[in-house]
């Protein structure tokens, strides 16, 4: 069995910053330790589609979309099997529910919700 547990989403006024953390643990991990899977962070706002924000590659290599590069951070701490996104000058637009994902996998968390709002 695989978690993904997100954690750290809430409630910002635009200009605002949040971390999000997702804690991961489960069967691929055992053979295989988290360091070595490539992670990502996804989103989805009321009535879009789920988009890739940011990922981090097990060599800690990082990408992120247009929409978020220069204000977002991804990283990981592979000790603590934990991926996180540091997210600063925040948008009303960033308001949506905010997923882990192991890449090329099935594996999800349940989601965070961030509301940027005044």
């Amino acid at each position: 069995q695989v978690q993904l547990v997100e954690s750290g989403g809430g409630l910002m006024q635009p200009g605002g910053s949040l971390r999000l953390s997702c804690l991961a643990s489960g069967s691929i991990f055992t053979g295989r330790i988290f360091s070595f899977y490539d992670m990502d962070w996804y989103r989805q706002a009321p009535g879009k589609q789920r988009e890739l924000v940011a990922r981090i590659t097990s060599g800690g290599s990082t990408d992120y979309a247009d929409y978020v590069k220069g204000r977002f951070t991804i990283s990981r701490d592979n000790a603590k099997n934990t991926v996180y996104l540091q997210m600063n000058s925040l948008k009303p637009e960033d308001t949506a529910v905010y997923y882990c994902n192991v890449r090329d996998t099935a594996y999800w968390g349940q989601g965070t919700q961030v509301t940027v709002s005044s």
